[in-house]
């Protein structure tokens, strides 16, 4: 069994612990994919010393030859698409589009990023002062620690990767431990696409142990997180602890509106996409669904209907619509949060079980599940599940609807169903949640826009977009003064003037 290496300074080495993990394929967990390094402390300090070292030089770059490198691992990512997504399936789980809907997403953030090397533009304005010029400009925060999540495997970590590196940061990288052969392999077009050693470092393991010594560690000067709300807090404490950079991408309880004036087909094809595609397991899947109630029936029947459409089987199948799970013991969980929902009240009206014999006998695979009658404060309505579970509840009016959608502790994603402009505005106004839809699912964002979340799903952060320009630079404020004399926009002195 192929035994792979962290990327550091450029080169391919072993763990200092000798220790390495299993990479396990989700839909037949006899398939070991390969052995990744158990990495801790003293491999990540070897990798933050690689970038310090790498720092001087990319940093003093021309933002534009930052480009051309980013614009040629675009390049390679496109051209190498379709085997990047049948790693992505294989490790992953999700369906061929999806996968490749993941790399396409990498390759447009590429584009776009190494198109701001020639922008990032600051600011130039007019002193109060007389004689004197006054603008900004960005410069990069240091060395990055990037820490990501498995579900959109390539997508997550460029989004953040080629927004720090064309600030001229060097990096860290921490992939996922549930999908770090598409980081590996990501690794490797890097190498390809001429960035020098040192500027890009991947180190694999655990939470506990290599993303926690990332984090911890004081030369790393900016932590870039997108998993569960948890473990953001602990990342955000220690951050805080030490006067770092931090930004936070988290969990979600998504809800999406279906108003009486609705295209009801168009709904229910979009919440069953929203809540189903990659069996739930994205930030922004759709996790509650408000529905008017007179035509709450009708709804319920287009919705089951447009649910029989979502066959469960292997990713790389071509009519497979939902994936496996990613771990055993995430689909431990998502199936305790069913059999709560049950003994709590709430109806099963579609789904509910796990599949467990002939091609589904080793993975781990879940039905799509619809509730009614849950209670809107259990946790199966307040609590993000990340997985093909999805509540529905009756209302009588907008009004009941947002103020329900708002009752959680999240505010990632929402949507709502309507003809009615009116509505659609007061809601896209009144809906606590980073990014809104307004006849569509909730699917997440465009490469060139921010995506992040209110309340528990962030801390106001934003990536990609130039948004992600913030995050991974500072700003610079310089004032040069060509009067001849000493002058301060706070205290003049008359007898200075001239």
């Amino acid at each position: 069994m192929k035994k792979y290496r962290n990327l550091i300074d450029g080169k391919f080495s072993a763990p200092a612990t000798g220790r390495y993990f299993e990479n396990i394929n989700p839909a037949d967990n006899s398939d070991i994919i390969g052995l990744f390094p158990d990495s801790a402390e003293e491999d990540i300090d070897r990798a933050v010393r690689a970038a310090h070292n790498a720092f001087a030089y990319w940093s003093q770059l021309p933002a534009p030859k930052r480009g051309d490198l980013i614009y040629n691992a675009g390049c390679l990512l496109m051209k190498k698409k379709e085997s990047l997504a049948k790693v992505i399936t294989w490790e992953m789980g999700k369906t061929m589009p999806e996968s490749l809907g993941d790399i396409q997403s990498s390759i447009d953030v590429a584009y776009f990023m190494a198109g701001e090397g020639r922008r990032m533009y600051g600011q130039t304005t007019f002193s109060s002062l007389p004689k004197r010029w006054a603008l900004t400009k960005r410069i990069p925060v240091g060395i990055c620690g990037l820490i990501t999540a498995w579900n959109a495997p390539m997508a997550i970590v460029t989004w953040k990767l080629f927004p720090a590196l064309i600030c001229g940061n060097t990096v860290v990288l921490k992939p996922s431990q549930e999908s770090p052969l598409t980081a590996y392999l990501l690794g490797e077009i890097l190498k390809e696409a001429g960035f020098p050693p040192g500027v890009v470092n991947i180190v694999y393991g655990s939470g506990s142990k290599a993303a926690q010594a990332l984090v911890k560690h004081p030369e790393v000067k900016l932590i870039s997180f997108t998993g569960s709300t948890k473990v953001g807090q602990l990342i955000s404490q220690e951050c805080g602890r030490q006067m770092k950079k931090c930004s936070l991408e988290l969990g979600g309880k998504n809800g999406l509106i279906v108003m009486d004036d609705a295209d009801l087909p168009a709904a229910a094809k979009a919440v069953v996409a929203g809540a189903f595609s990659t069996a739930g397991q994205r930030c922004a899947s759709t996790s509650r669904i408000f529905v008017h109630r007179s035509i709450f029936e009708a709804f319920l029947t287009k919705l089951i209907n447009e649910t029989k459409l979502m066959k469960v089987g292997i990713g790389k199948d071509s009519d497979t619509k939902v994936c496996p799970i990613i771990s055993r013991r995430q689909f431990d969980k998502i199936m305790s949060y069913i059999e709560e929902a049950k003994k709590d009240g709430a109806k099963i009206i579609f789904g509910g079980k796990a599949l467990k014999s002939g091609k589904f006998a080793k993975g781990n695979f879940i039905e799509p599940t619809i509730l009614t009658g849950v209670d809107i404060h259990s946790r199966i309505a307040q609590e993000e599940i990340f997985g093909p579970v999805l509540a529905v509840f009756k209302i009588k009016s907008l009004q009941e609807a947002i103020d329900k959608l708002n009752d959680v502790d999240y505010g990632l994603t929402a949507s709502i169903f309507t003809s009615n402009i009116n509505s659609a505005m007061y809601a896209l106004e009144r809906i606590e949640a980073g990014c809104c839809y307004v006849n569509a699912p909730t699917f997440g964002s465009e490469p060139h826009l921010p995506f992040g979340g209110l309340k528990n799903s962030g801390i106001g952060t934003r990536e990609p977009g130039v948004q992600a320009l913030d995050v991974f630079s500072e700003l610079k404020t310089i004032y040069i003064d060509y009067s001849g004399i000493s002058q301060n926009s706070q205290y003049t002195n008359e007898k200075d003037k001239r």
